[in-house]
């Protein structure tokens, strides 16, 4: 069975404070989808989880919709925060080179709008969804 919890968090600092608390949960998992439209706070839920990991401060942590990927090195787990924001067909995800990080143990590939693509539906350990409710907040 799914297991689905349920956060509202009413700052950057608080979504950051619940990436920290996810990411011990996270450490085992794969790929996780990251949706929400943009400016939902998905690199934001990014810091806190690396700040979890130890892999990056939440400073370091910024968004890779121009570079596509971001790598963050943890004494337990290397992280990968993937945008497909820019990647519409298939052929385009292929050369994103996403199929070699997640067949290496120890990786955890962290997607914003993964969702775009059927696979990565099927294929996802954690899907995590955040919802703009208010100016600050966020499901």
């Amino acid at each position: 069975m799914m297991r689905r919890d349920e956060h509202i968090t009413h700052s950057a600092e608080e979504t950051i404070a619940l990436g920290r608390e996810l990411a011990p949960t996270l450490k085992s998992a794969r790929l996780v989808l990251l949706r929400g439209d943009l400016g939902a706070g998905k690199t934001t839920l990014v810091k806190g989880i690396a700040e979890g990991l130890h892999a990056a401060s939440q400073e370091d942590v910024t968004s890779p919709t121009f570079t596509l990927i971001h790598e963050y090195r943890g004494p337990e787990v290397k992280i990968y925060h993937v945008d497909l924001y820019r990647i519409d067909t298939p052929r385009e995800l292929d050369t994103v080179g996403l199929d070699e990080l997640l067949s290496e143990s120890g990786n955890l590939v962290l997607i914003e709008w993964g969702e775009k693509f059927s696979r990565f539906q099927r294929e996802r350990d954690v899907e995590i969804r955040i919802e703009r409710i208010g100016e600050q907040e966020r499901r």
